[in-house]
């Protein structure tokens, strides 16, 4: 079965997250501005639903849905780390530019840093979202 249009799209960015069959990717902040349908690519890459905030077994990925005037990111990220496996990576999904509770570049650098974490690379993830990875201080993935 041919994918559509948007699903190659989709498919394509998520090959981006480096993300694979049977990892789990906890996801904090959900809220109804998150984009549903990359959030289901996720799902049919790893073969099993995100898991919430409430989850409490080590994970391989943590997705954060984050937006300006949400909680001190510094503090967010420390939180988001606690069941994170070691050299995991943190995506970031942040409003783009333009749009509403857009959070600033030197913002995210600044929150990765004080919760020792350092972003490696920044792409739009969709329509309405920009991603950055957030990797611990020394690992590069």
């Amino acid at each position: 079965m041919a994918q559509s249009g948007a699903d190659a799209v989709e498919a394509g960015i998520v090959k981006r997250f480096g993300l694979t069959k049977g990892m789990v990717v906890q996801e904090f902040f959900l809220d109804a501005d998150a984009d549903e349908g990359l959030r289901a690519a996720i799902a049919r890459v790893t073969g099993h639903a995100l898991v919430g905030d409430e989850y409490g077994d080590v994970t391989d990925a943590a997705l954060v849905w984050y937006r300006n005037g949400d909680d001190d990111l510094a503090d967010v990220l420390l939180d988001v780390q606690t069941l994170l496996d070691d050299g995991a990576s943190v995506w970031l999904l942040t409003p783009k530019a333009g749009l509403s509770n857009h959070v600033e570049q030197r913002d995210i650098e600044e929150g990765a840093s004080l919760s020792g974490l350092h972003a490696t690379s920044t792409f739009v993830a969709s329509p309405a979202w920009k991603v950055t990875q957030l990797v611990e201080k020394g690992h590069q993935k």
